[in-house]
């Protein structure tokens, strides 16, 4: 079987051609994957909730910490008189640990989860 030129030209172009596509569709998939992937968790929560001593009363002046699970940066509140702690601009995308702490008591650490898709989370934290 004998090729002529235009078409052996015609099926070089097609392939060089299908070698340029391939890579670049693939990585515009690959940049639309965590997009959508992420598109639930875009924004900011807000962390708050209550601190209690053992024997149920709310722990005015409580340290309350909200720990970046990626980055390890703490930040910090202290309860109010009522024992309520309020963070905000908590991003919605990031993992996070919350506990409170005062006069050697500490509460049970609670997870905040990027999958928890509540732009409010509450939590109760209770010294022991």
């Amino acid at each position: 079987m004998r090729i002529d030129r235009a078409e052996m030209r015609g099926r070089v172009l097609s392939a060089a051609l299908a070698a340029a596509l391939v890579p670049m569709v693939a990585s515009l998939y690959g940049l639309m994957l965590p997009i959508a992937a992420s598109a639930q968790n875009l924004g900011q929560r807000t962390v708050m909730g209550t601190v209690l001593s053992a024997d149920s009363t709310p722990a005015a002046g409580a340290t309350v910490f909200l720990k970046d699970v990626k980055t390890k940066s703490i930040r910090s509140y202290t309860a109010d008189a009522d024992g309520h702690y309020r963070f905000t601009q908590s991003y919605m995308a990031d993992d996070y640990q919350l506990w409170a702490e005062k006069g050697g008591k500490k509460s049970a650490v609670k997870e905040v989860s990027s999958w928890d898709a509540r732009k409010e989370f509450v939590a109760e934290l209770r010294l022991k």
